[in-house]
Formats: C-alpha cells, sequence, structure tokens
C-alpha cells in the first residue's frame, strides 16, 4: 500500500486516540493514564520502551532496516488547569483541566508516525519518539534529560 493510503487508513483509529486523550487530560508530572497509554501501545507495535523519564516521560526506540542517524520526534502529553465550556461527547472527564493547547493531537500524531515507522522499518537509521511530559512552563524536558543521567 502506498505510503498515503496507509497513513489515511489510520484516520478513525486516530480520531478515537485523540478523543480519549482530550478525554482524559492530565496535569504537568500527573501524565499518569496518559504515558501508560503511550507505552502500551508503542509496546504493542514491537517499539522498545522506557517509561519514566522525568516523572511520567516515555520515549520509543524504533530501529530502521539499516544504519544510519538517529533523530528524535517529540510531542508533549500535558494538559491546562482549565474548565472546558464545549460540549462534545470527548469532552473533558476531569474537572477543571482541558487539553486546550492540543498535547491530545501532538500525542495523537507522534503515535500515528511511531505506528507507521515501526510497521514499515523502511528507513536507515533509528527514530526516537520521545513523549514529554510537563510542557507547560514546567521544565519536563529537562527533567527527562536529567533522569537519563541515571541509567
Amino acid at each position: 500500500m502506498p505510503i498515503i493510503n496507509s497513513i489515511a487508513a489510520l484516520e478513525e483509529q486516530m480520531t478515537e486516540w485523540r478523543r480519549d486523550f482530550h478525554m482524559h487530560p492530565e496535569l504537568a508530572y500527573q501524565e499518569v493514564r496518559t504515558s501508560g497509554k503511550v507505552a502500551e501501545m508503542l509496546e504493542s507495535w514491537g517499539i522498545e520502551v522506557t517509561k519514566g523519564l522525568g516523572k511520567t516521560g516515555v520515549v520509543g526506540v524504533i530501529k530502521g532496516s539499516g544504519d544510519g542517524p538517529s533523530i528524535g520526534l517529540r510531542a508533549d502529553m500535558d494538559a491546562l488547569p482549565i474548565d472546558e465550556m464545549n460540549d462534545t461527547p470527548w469532552k473533558s472527564q476531569n474537572a477543571g483541566v482541558m487539553h486546550a493547547c492540543g498535547h491530545d493531537g501532538h500525542t495523537t500524531m507522534l503515535l500515528g508516525a511511531a505506528k507507521y515507522l515501526a510497521e514499515t522499518r523502511n528507513f536507515n537509521g533509528t527514530v526516537n519518539v520521545i513523549f514529554q511530559p510537563a510542557e507547560e512552563g514546567y521544565a519536563g524536558a529537562k527533567a527527562m534529560m536529567l533522569s537519563l543521567i541515571h541509567i
């Protein structure tokens, strides 16, 4: 199947993922449900996963079909302390917390890319998919980097 068709085939599934993340937003360093789902999905696609970086960060390592460079693709997972005023079926179920910045979408897009890359491995090198906690002013990237020092 051509690339564009295989990615387009993920649309319905990715919409479900985004709506699920939207319904269950979590604040900085509290992304336990989100990071758990991310890790579970990555592992189910045969991706090597490291959990708990910077408390709730997740990194997946996808090795391509040959030797080559290593790159990182990053998404943020945290939500904001805001009441959601929308009235959609996928409205936040966590009072006072909402994905108002689109991190539910960021997480979903990176998961879609990871799924495609893991299924095809049609590249040389390594792709590191990085799911960062606490992007909204709480230094989640720094926390993830500092936790790598102890590995």
